[in-house]
């Protein structure tokens, strides 16, 4: 793509100019023209700066309110509306194969959806857009999963409140419960939103009349009582090429790698599982972010699966735990003319060539009204704690949190003791950042 000289851009574009950029430094590193072009579709300051580090050539696609940004800072651009596949759909596809892009990679949860039905036509492989829809719509996840002999819960999806009543009440029959015993919870999650972008614990069937008529329909699932933790793998032909165990401390609120040994020796167990679901799937490539649950037995059940960078910068604390940039080892898996020995080489090993343990917290604010930030003693003199995200709060009350809500912004711990940071990032839920 053509790059807007300086003397013809205004002073509202230039407005938006980052001097740390490479591209605006002019010490991008060079592209190699016999590797792949690729295609970033979604928006992260981080991939891109990734991007300009690494020596495949790329290109973004995003949204039409990235367009300054990017001629700022000389950053390749097409402009694209991610918000449903339509009848222009195959457009974007048939510009990026006119470009020359090899392979397109999804950044964020909505454009999953669109990385299929794109690579489908560059890479003459039409199957890859059904693939797709199995990452994003989360029942037929499930399905997909059982039938290849991948334990999960029971589940159903749910139209209309009367669904969840009955899924409810058919949930805690088959556990044998008794009147007056306490009904086991389920789960209710957004069809296709990412993490817990409307997920709900039901405890009582009062709770399910909260629920929005716009959220429907709805995936419900069983409690699933257990461990959970995350993964992220790099996949290249078919096979796992580095395995990262994301250990959860609260979900939606910390997380840290690598995981503590307790949960590490399960490792074996967990890499034939995450085999079982590249073969169920049929992954050939790729960075993969499934969730699952382990049980005290080591019975293993399966949560779901991302086909996109996972949330709570899992990407940065998987740099600075093990040195690699997480977004470089993306596009090196995704790029159909990547080698075996290239991909080899780019990797660490697991857990033994790690630096140390790297963690963050999500900020919720914990009081109805506040005025300020103001970061705990607790938090900033702690020998762990390295930087926030936080930012002053725009208005005093703190609307009401939907489902399990979204975060205000990440606190960034690292040190040399997975047990310290766990229970350095559990304490941080009983302090006050926001007064």
């Amino acid at each position: 793509m053509a790059i807007t000289p300086e003397s013809k851009m205004s002073q509202e574009v230039l407005a938006w100019r980052d001097p740390s950029m490479d591209s605006v430094l002019g010490t991008e590193t060079p592209k190699d023209p016999n590797k792949g072009y690729i295609a970033l579709l979604g928006w992260s300051i981080n991939a891109i700066k990734a991007a300009q580090k690494f020596d495949r050539r790329y290109i973004v696609v995003a949204p039409d309110w990235a367009a300054d940004f990017c001629t700022a800072n000389n950053i390749p651009f097409i402009p694209w509306d991610f918000v449903r596949l339509n009848d222009r759909s195959m457009e974007i596809a048939e510009k990026l194969k006119a470009e020359g892009v090899d392979v397109a990679i999804p950044l964020f949860e909505e454009t999953v959806e669109w990385s299929g039905a794109i690579n489908s036509v560059l890479l003459n492989n039409p199957r890859m857009y059904g693939q797709s829809i199995l990452f994003r719509d989360k029942a037929l996840m499930k399905r997909r999963a059982q039938l290849g002999g991948i334990r999960v819960g029971i589940f159903e999806e749910a139209h209309e409140k009367d669904d969840i009543i009955r899924f409810m009440k058919r949930v805690n029959q088959t556990l044998l419960k008794l009147d007056g015993d306490p009904d086991d919870p389920i789960h209710v999650k957004a069809f296709d939103k990412a993490g817990c972008l409307g997920h709900r614990m039901i405890r009582t069937l009062e709770e399910i009349d909260t629920i929005p008529d716009e959220e429907y329909p709805l995936l419900m699932e069983s409690h699933l009582s257990g461990w959970e933790f995350a993964v992220e793998a790099w996949i290249h032909d078919g096979k796992i090429k580095f395995l990262n165990i994301s250990e959860y401390v609260t979900l939606g609120y910390s997380v840290f790698v690598p995981a503590t040994k307790e949960l590490e020796s399960w490792r074996e167990a967990i890499t034939k599982q995450i085999e079982l679901l590249v073969k169920t799937f049929d992954i050939q490539f790729g960075l993969i972010h499934p969730e699952y649950f382990v049980t005290s037995d080591g019975t293993m059940y399966f949560g779901e699966v991302a086909y996109r960078p996972p949330g709570f910068k899992a990407f940065e604390l998987i740099e600075r735990a093990y040195g690699f940039n997480a977004y470089q080892a993306s596009m090196l898996v995704f790029d159909p003319k990547s080698t075996k020995e290239e991909v080899d080489a780019f990797f660490p090993r697991e857990v033994v060539d790690a630096k140390g343990y790297a963690g963050c917290f999500g900020v919720y604010p914990r009081r109805r009204v506040v005025s300020k930030l103001e970061m705990p003693k607790e938090c900033i003199e702690h020998p762990y704690f390295e930087s926030h995200e936080l930012v002053a709060p725009a208005e005093e009350t703190v609307p009401d949190r939907s489902a399990f809500g979204t975060h205000w912004g990440l606190v960034f711990f690292f040190g040399d003791d997975p047990i310290k940071m766990r229970d350095l990032l559990k304490s941080q839920e009983e302090l006050d950042f926001y007064v």
